[in-house]
Formats: C-alpha cells, sequence, structure tokens
C-alpha cells in the first residue's frame, strides 16, 4: 500500500473560523481593538455549522439504521448515480470495489479500498447527499444507507444494524495506511537570484479552452446598430451548449436526451411552466434528477428558459 497523506475537512476549517469569530472579542481587554463590524457569533449560529462528526463518534445524532432498510433507501435515493452495487453510473464516483488497486496505475478509491473512517462516510452523506436534495435524510436514513454502503464493501452482515455507539468501532480496511503530513508548516522564501528574463520565455504549448458546438461565440448572438456599439444576446442554443448538454447530450442520470421526441413528449405536454418550473427549482421523477438550473445556479431564470425552449424546439 502507498502513504496516503491525511486531508482536513473544509467544513472543519470554516468552524474553526467561527469559532475563532466568537470568542475572539471576549480575549480583548479593550473594545477599542476591535474593527467595529459584525458581531460575536451566537451558541445557536455556532450550533447550526457544528454538524461535523469525528472519527471517535463525537458529534454523531442518536440513531439507528439496518443494512435492510439501507438497501430499500439506497435504490430510492442513490442508485440512479452511484449503480445499485456501489458501480457507478454515468461517471458519478464508484462506492463499492476497488480492493487492492491502490498501487495501480490507476486505482480505484471506493469507501471499501481507499477512504480512511467510517465517520467520514456518515458525515458526507448527512450533509450532501442526496444530490438534488442535501441534507433531507433523516438521521435514521442517514445510519441506514451508511451501513449498506458499508454491506455493499463486505465490511458488514446483511443483518448488521448500525448505530451512534457502534460507528466508531467499525473500521475501513485502508484506515492504517494513511499518515500524517510530515512537511514543515512553513512557506518558500524567494531567493531573486538568477532569474530568468521573461522576454525570453516562450511558451510551447497550452491546453485548449473548451469550445461548445457553433464556435465560442455560441452562446451569444451579436446585433449591431445601437449607438453604443454591439449588442449581445444570449441565445438558447448556446446556453444549452454550455450548461445544460453534459448531461442531456448523453442521458446522463435519466436526462432525456436532446432530439429524442419520444422521450420529451410526456414532458412537453405538462406545459412549457412546468418546464421551467422543474428546471429552475430543480425536479425528481421516475427516470432520473434534475438540479436546479442543472447545478449552475449562476445562470439566470430567463437563461434557463431560454435553454428550455431551444431543447422544446429540438425535441418536438
Amino acid at each position: 500500500m502507498p502513504n496516503l497523506h491525511n486531508s482536513i475537512p473544509v467544513v472543519g476549517i470554516v468552524f474553526g473560523v467561527l469559532a475563532s469569530i466568537a470568542v475572539a472579542p471576549s480575549l480583548r481587554a479593550d473594545d477599542s481593538d476591535r474593527y467595529g463590524y459584525g458581531s460575536p457569533a451566537s451558541a445557536e449560529q455556532i450550533a447550526g455549522w457544528d454538524i461535523d462528526v469525528r472519527p471517535d463518534g463525537k458529534g454523531l445524532p442518536p440513531g439507528e439504521g439496518s443494512v435492510e432498510d439501507g438497501e430499500w433507501l439506497y435504490e430510492e435515493k442513490c442508485a440512479l448515480c452511484h449503480g445499485s452495487f456501489g458501480e457507478s453510473v454515468s461517471g458519478y464516483p464508484a462506492l463499492a470495489g476497488g480492493d487492492g488497486s491502490l498501487t495501480d496505475p490507476r486505482p480505484k478509491k471506493t469507501v471499501g479500498s481507499y477512504w480512511r473512517y467510517t465517520s467520514t462516510l456518515w458525515d458526507y452523506i448527512h450533509r450532501a447527499m442526496p444530490f438534488t436534495q442535501p441534507e433531507s435524510l433523516s438521521d435514521d436514513e442517514v445510519y441506514a444507507i451508511t451501513a449498506y454502503v458499508l454491506y455493499l464493501n463486505d465490511i458488514v452482515d446483511y443483518d448488521f444494524a448500525l448505530t451512534k455507539d457502534n460507528l466508531a468501532d467499525v473500521h475501513l480496511p485502508n484506515e492504517d495506511n494513511f499518515i500524517p503530513d510530515q512537511r514543515p508548516d512553513t512557506r518558500n522564501k524567494r531567493c531573486m537570484k538568477r532569474c530568468k528574463d521573461p522576454a525570453s520565455v516562450k511558451v510551447a504549448s497550452e491546453a485548449a479552452a473548451y469550445v461548445p458546438e457553433g464556435g465560442p461565440d455560441a452562446l451569444y448572438s451579436q446585433v449591431s446598430g445601437q449607438e453604443d456599439g454591439v449588442v449581445t444576446t444570449v441565445t438558447g442554443g448556446g446556453v444549452y451548449e454550455r450548461h445544460c448538454a453534459l448531461c442531456h447530450a448523453e442521458g446522463i442520470g435519466g436526462a432525456p436526451m436532446l432530439g429524442d421526441s419520444t422521450a420529451w413528449a410526456g414532458r412537453i405536454e405538462q406545459g412549457v411552466e412546468t418546464l421551467y418550473r422543474h428546471a429552475i427549482e430543480g425536479y425528481t421523477g421516475e427516470d432520473g434528477i434534475m438540479p436546479p438550473k442543472g447545478g449552475f445556479v449562476n445562470l439566470a431564470d430567463s437563461e434557463v428558459n431560454l435553454a428550455v425552449d431551444y431543447i422544446v424546439e429540438q425535441s418536438q
């Protein structure tokens, strides 16, 4: 097995910052040392962020979930992306398999082959899953799905029930192969000697940028004749190419493919306003999931609507 460096969860850093904000004012003897904005975090505000779970089980809520219950929940909420046996679907992460593959040129990193702690599995499911509805699972459901993923990796038996009290006793196969980061906590010093003349540096090659179908300006159609110069207008086809084709061109996650009139017929019959709402707010159906705005929450509602219009036009 290779030596693998441990990592610090981002949420731990965030919570550490919040905690420091909360206690820092109490350490100051003189209020004049404050910057004059913000306020100490209240216990309620800290509790809202303090949802992490540690390897020893600290932070776990009361609850219980069996492998048997987890099997049904997993099929309903997880299998669409991760596969019925944790094998992965359409490029989503595999959760099972990969035993003994970490020394291979292309290791398969799963819960059973690579992850360090069972608490990480529980914590991630709790805070981030299902993909379209994070933090929607009850604590008992998280225990059950965690237990089933452990079962898929041959770590527990089918009659096993995971609880707050026994989670820390379930050890993952790769736990002992993580080591502390031995690198010193310091910054490199700039030597400022024997520096290369920037003018002598030549770019031999560079990575090609992603160019959507239709060319780099596919997102826009240019309209001239305005006093202030050229006006750019967003097009539905451009929004589709840049933000929707990832799923709808290949049918990833059960997404109906562009141009498939059979797959779109029933959806179109619901009316364009319903399609707008599902695309903007997200939707979970029998065949797949639609994250809000396809995961590109920076898109304006009007841009999403343009993409829907384009898809409908191409799929009737």
